[in-house]
């Protein structure tokens, strides 16, 4: 086994995977040290990919030249479109994976990278010297060295597994946890939190009375996540999903024994702080108690598996309350539980120690990714090995690190809230984060990344020339619609074949803007061609928010004026007159690159950034 590497990737799972395959398309020699290598992006948690937000995301690692989209379009069970009833802003996919299929299609990803080395062991401590990081020491006693590291290792930092009064060291369920590098990391000088996340009963499906639940079912028209992946054969079989709901039945199993959960047991052997935004089924009956009824989702995991994933009930109570639990639910009475439901506790680093570029400040060649970092989720840990690994990559090279805005990507947003804002709990990824969100919409994450990304070499030629003559495609839609007017034949084709009452003399375009008219009604009526969906997608959202977006686009120079005011490394905060000492303290701490960072940093008032801009002024 060589024992030199450019980059070591510690953790093999979605941020681990797309750190190691982005390092590799940059040409790095890199290892990836993993102690399960079959089990390279894993899904422990739900079997699903996208949904609000995430799948935005998951559309810009796509466009930077990632995996994710690409596996999940491969191996769906369920796809399906998310708040249609609302502006294409924030309707989002979300496709339920077929579980192994998803985890072997990883696998075979980085093993077609042929410059890329799968190492089972476990990572144990850091070798750094004088700030500056040279390698690893693996459990086996193996040093293995490179120029950069990249840790990516998810829930294993310390991590123990909770059901019930029963404790378990573990990362997840069957894999031994990580010890040694949380103390390597405090070291190094780290400051390390505690953070609880929990996972769902699993359910045989043959012991499930799926006649009285109600159906969600999957979506016919192709949609898919990766403009790489061809438009999906929509006859190809998929699986739906089921709803039930909780009872009084429900409430009472889990209150009557409140005492036999480690959350609620007294015991304070949790002290992690768990998700808001997921909470356990505990946490909703405790903290929601007006709420009488809350959704239940039975999503199946595979084809050739018979375990049902129970979305919507994480819990860490004993495997008999659990029984309980879940017969309580309409169509589960008789349900037998493969796997119990578990919750896990493990060790974080607080973001705020890192730079933008996911770089640990002050330790040279050192980055982190996922859930490390604070956040929950695939889609959250994928995007930040992508930029982790990049910028790793980039370093060795000593280049300028790829930063991406807030008005750039949800990838921008997640991690300008890691680095200026930290987090407590885990963070979780949500449109109503993005201030811009006209501007970060699923169908322009190509336009809004690709071209950056293929600059510096993380995109193939074949995607680049497939998004410009996507590019292409849509501008040329986009002027025929503007130039081309309703005459009177095509008026009462559309009255006829739609009901659409209209008057001949506007534009097709101007016509987009009614709710009753659409991209394909016109098609149809002009006896065109039908096109890809995505294309139809990003040309009806140019057109129909095109003054919405002009307005952003104002808010987004505005902001670029604080964005293009540069904070020179050198700053001593101490020495800006009229700042508080909290800002003092907040700033120094983070060392944002400009003013706009600056001003997200909460403690920092806008009196202390006009402070801030006056000092800069005169010294600098």
């Amino acid at each position: 086994m060589p024992h030199k590497f450019d980059v070591i990737i510690v953790g093999g799972g979605h941020a681990g995977t797309e750190a190691a395959l982005t390092c590799h398309r940059l040409g790095c020699r890199t290892a990836i040290v993993t102690t399960s290598p079959f089990r390279m992006g894993v899904m422990p948690c739900n079997p699903s990919i996208g949904g609000p937000a995430k799948s935005h995301l998951v559309r810009e690692i796509d466009a930077m030249g990632g995996e994710m989209g690409k596996a999940i379009d491969d191996t769906f069970i369920h796809i399906r479109r998310l708040n249609t009833g609302k502006g294409l802003a924030v309707q989002s996919i979300r496709a339920q994976a077929d579980r192994p299929k998803y985890n072997e299609r990883i696998c075979q990803a980085v093993s077609a990278a042929e410059n890329v080395d799968v190492i089972q062991d476990t990572a144990v401590s850091l070798i750094c010297e004088d700030k500056v990081i040279k390698g690893v020491i693996t459990q086996s006693g193996h040093k293995i060295y490179a120029g950069a590291v990249v840790i990516c290792s998810g829930t294993f930092l310390s991590g123990v597994l909770h059901l019930g009064k029963l404790t378990l060291p573990g990362g997840r369920s069957g894999e031994a946890p990580a010890f040694g590098l949380s103390q390597s990391l405090k070291d190094i000088g780290l400051t390390l939190g505690r953070l609880k996340t929990g996972t769902c009963p699993r359910l045989h499906r043959d012991s499930v009375d799926f006649s009285g639940l109600d159906v969600l079912s999957y979506c016919r028209e192709p949609l898919k996540f990766s403009d790489m992946s061809k438009d999906p054969d929509m006859s190809r079989p998929q699986l739906d999903c089921y709803i039930t709901r909780t009872t009084e039945k429900t409430r009472q199993a889990v209150m009557n024994n409140l005492d036999k959960s480690p959350l609620y047991d007294g015991s304070g052997i949790i002290t992690g702080v768990g998700p808001r935004y997921c909470p356990s089924l505990e946490d909703k009956f405790v903290r929601f108690p007006e709420r009488e009824v809350h959704l239940v989702f039975l999503e199946p995991e595979g084809f050739d598996i018979d375990e049902i994933y129970l979305q919507g009930v994480s819990t860490s109570m004993p495997l008999e309350v659990q029984i309980d639990m879940v017969r309580s639910l309409p169509g589960l009475e008789k349900a037998e539980i493969i796997r119990p439901g578990y919750a896990v506790e493990y060790d974080y680093v607080l973001p705020t120690q890192l730079d933008f570029s996911l770089a640990v400040r002050d330790i040279k060649g050192l980055y982190l990714a996922g859930q490390i970092n604070g956040t929950s989720g695939y889609e959250e840990a994928a995007a930040q090995g992508l930029i982790a690994g990049l910028n790793a990559a980039r370093f060795l090279d000593g280049r300028e690190p790829f930063i991406v805005r807030r008005d750039q990507g949800y990838i921008g947003v997640l991690i300008d809230d890691l680095v200026c804002r930290g987090t407590s709990e885990p963070y979780r990824m949500h449109t109503s984060r993005a201030e811009y969100r006209l501007l970060l919409r699923e169908d322009n994450a190509d336009d809004r990344l690709t071209p950056q990304a293929y600059e510096m070499g993380i995109v193939s030629t074949e995607q680049w020339q497939k998004y410009l003559t996507f590019k292409e495609a849509a501008a040329s839609e986009i002027d025929r619609l503007q130039s081309r007017h309703l005459n009177k034949d095509m008026a009462e084709k559309l009255n006829r074949m739609y009901g659409v009452s209209v008057s001949p003399g506007p534009s097709l375009a101007e016509l987009l803007h009614r709710p009753d008219v659409n991209l394909s009604m016109l098609r149809n009526c002009e006896n065109l061609p039908a096109f890809e969906l995505r294309l139809g997608e990003k040309i009806e959202s140019l057109i129909l928010y095109d003054g919405y977006i002009e307005r952003q686009e104002r808010e987004v120079k505005r902001m670029s004026e604080l964005e293009n005011v540069v904070i020179n490394e050198t700053i001593s905060y101490k020495d800006v007159i009229g700042m508080s000492g909290e800002a003092v303290e907040k700033l120094g701490r983070v060392r944002p690159h400009n003013a706009a960072q600056a001003s997200r940093i909460p403690g920092v008032s806008p009196s202390d950034i006009r402070a801030l801009m006056i000092h800069l002024r005169k010294n600098f």
